[in-house]
Parts: C-alpha cells; structure tokens; sequence
C-alpha cells in the first residue's frame, strides 16, 4: 500500500528517506534535506522544496547529481546495471534492447553530448517516443552549456515529480497525465456510429507500431480513453477507422469497392499531458475531423 502525505508528514526520518530517498538518482540526501523542514502542505509543495534543495547547490555539486543518471540507451541500459526506476523509464521504450545500428546513433549522441557539456543528456522518456527523443537530443546539442545545465534540471523536475506521483497514494498532482478519445458520428443516419472498428498506431522515424484496437459502443466512443494514465509521448500517430466495414455490417448498400475502406487520420501530439479528442464524422462517401474537447 502506498504512504499518504499525511503519514510522510509523521513518520520517522529514517522511513521517509526509505520511501522517498530514490526520487533522485543516488541521491537520497535530497530527501533527507526535505524530511527535516516537515510538514509539507502538499506533494507539490514537498517536490517544490526539493527542487529548492538542487537549485540551491553550486554548479560542482549540480553536475555531481547529473552524472550520477544512466545515458539513455547507454551501456548500463544494454547490461541492466540501472535502478529500477531508471529500467522502467528506459525499458518502456526497450531503449536497452536497440538493434546495433540504431545503439550505435544513440552511442554517438551520448558522446558527443558528453564531450560538449560534461554531463549526460537528460530527458523525461517517458514524454517522449524513439524518434521524438532523438530530435530532442539533436537539438538541444546547439544549445549553450549554460541552457543545456538549466534544460538537464528542469528534465530532473519532471522524471522526479512522476516518480512521486507513484509513490504517494494521494498524491494530487496535476498536468502529469495525458488522454486521448476519439468518438464517430454516422451522419448517413444521424445517430452514433456503433460497432466501428478502430485502431491507434504510433508511426514516424521508428517505424509503425499498433497501440490499441478497439470497437465503438453505443454513444460512439471506445468507452475507454485510448491513451491515459500516463503522459501521452510526444511523437506522430495514427487513428485508423475501419469505415467500409462498419458500413457493409450495418447493411448500406455500397459498391463492391467501398469508396471509403480504411480512414486513416494521422496526427502529432506534442502536450504530453495534454487532452487530446479526435473526433471523426462519416458516411460511404465522406469524412471530417477536428481536434475536439
């Protein structure tokens, strides 16, 4: 059972640290420093205050909490060698287990980015697809060494106040979750669209890769968000929507060649925790969509 804030506000130093001490990569000092200024009005405030804690080291002590992260698709991530917090952010994009060649981009990035900065590159993967964190990577090796140090803490802040959030039963924090709907109109009879196959694919540089399947009910969504809980990765998709078929099964009569089969809308997202609705109107001869809300 996860610890409320009320019971992190009360328990002993020792049981704070056990709990919290791992928020920071090797770096339980973080949370010994915030367990001695209890209480804290809230887990927003109690990351608020942790953050004060790196803002107010010297940049030697800044870099010291830097290297002690894993690169990304690095050596550690290829051996298993990471924290487990570290394996599920990294192994939620099977990051250790790339093709040679595709290692071996990372590799170069990784050491170039080390060679110009002195740190590792920080990024909170889980916002990101493959393809959108190797553009971030990219870019952010033009930036001054100074922006990049900013950029790296402030990438720290957002993989920490997640790890909060899985922490801390009544955590409270907002803007850490993402969600993505869809919902189908029939317009050939005015009512929902019941009973329409559709599916979301993750596409772009990393190829294409099914997420989801699912049937619309009777109000003509998926019931179900087809992404939430987590935040949405930045990266380029697909909602593929099985129109022909939900046509023929409905009994319209259309041509042997459905002038609409498959509709596919692709789209970006670019606000991880973001609300992101796609809604689609249709009938055998026509489509129209929007980002909804």
């Amino acid at each position: 059972m996860l610890p409320t804030l009320e019971f992190l506000n009360g328990c002993s130093e020792a049981e704070f640290v056990d709990l919290l001490g791992s928020v920071f990569e090797y770096a339980p000092w973080v949370a010994v420093a915030v367990a001695r200024r209890r209480p804290h009005a809230s887990v927003a405030a109690l990351h608020a205050a942790m953050l004060a804690e790196l803002d107010a080291l010297g940049e030697g002590a800044q870099l010291e909490l830097l290297n002690g992260h894993p690169e990304l698709a690095g050596a550690q991530a290829r051996a298993g060698t990471m924290t487990s917090d570290s394996q599920a952010e990294q192994g939620s994009l099977a990051l250790g287990e790339l093709a040679d060649d595709r290692a071996a981009v990372w590799h170069r990035l990784n050491a170039d980015y080390r060679a110009r900065f002195g740190f590792p590159f920080m990024l909170c993967i889980r916002r990101h697809t493959r393809a959108s964190a190797l553009r971030e990577f990219e870019r952010r090796l033009a930036n001054e060494r100074n922006v990049e140090l900013r950029n790296a803490l402030a990438e720290i802040g957002r993989i920490s106040r997640l790890r909060l959030a899985v922490r801390i039963a009544d955590h409270g924090l907002r803007d850490i979750t993402g969600r993505l709907t869809t919902h189908v109109l029939d317009l050939s009879c005015g009512r929902p669209a019941r009973g329409m196959r559709v599916e979301l694919h993750e596409t772009g540089d990393a190829g294409r890769r099914r997420l989801r399947a699912a049937e619309t009910d009777a109000a003509g969504s998926t019931g179900a968000a087809l992404l939430e809980g987590e935040p949405l990765r930045i990266g380029r998709y697909e909602l593929c929507f099985h129109v022909g078929e939900y046509f023929a099964r409905r009994g319209v009569e259309v041509a042997d060649e459905p002038f609409l089969d498959v509709v596919p809308i692709a789209f970006g997202i670019a606000e991880p925790e973001g609300a992101y609705h796609i809604p689609i109107t249709v009938t055998p001869w026509a489509y129209a969509t929007c980002r909804g809300s």
